[in-house]
């Protein structure tokens, strides 16, 4: 089994994709208006933004959290949590064992709250 896609909410279907746009450095994959859904790929799970959805919690992937939130703070979004470790791994349970989990939290145009996550090594 394997995640298809996660629906956010999105109140203002424009201001939304503009966001996302932004978070993900790539442009929706489509759009249809109505309904008022807007899909994003993300390496092949999509992420559709729905009015009306109830919010979901985004942990995405990045290369460099620090830079990729100072980006995101320099565009505009509000920034909830600063780069911080939140866990070590010891094995591969949850990640590559001898890395460090650091998180970020902003906040999208939409109130929702998508976590910018790096695996560093230690």
């Amino acid at each position: 089994m394997r995640l298809v896609q996660i629906a956010q909410r999105a109140e203002d279907l424009e201001r939304a994709t503009r966001c996302y746009a932004l978070l993900l450095g790539a442009e929706p994959r489509a759009t249809y208006d109505p309904p008022g859904l807007v899909f994003f790929d993300l390496d092949g799970v999509r992420l559709m933004l729905e009015r009306g959805a109830p919010p979901a919690l985004l942990y995405l992937s990045v290369a460099d959290v620090a830079a990729e939130l100072e980006r995101l703070r320099a565009a505009g979004l509000p920034v909830r949590s600063e780069p911080h470790v939140i866990f070590r791994h010891t094995d591969d349970t949850l990640g590559p064992a001898g890395t460090a989990e650091w998180q970020a939290a902003v906040e999208d145009s939409e109130g929702n709250l998508v976590v910018l996550v790096e695996q560093r090594p230690e």
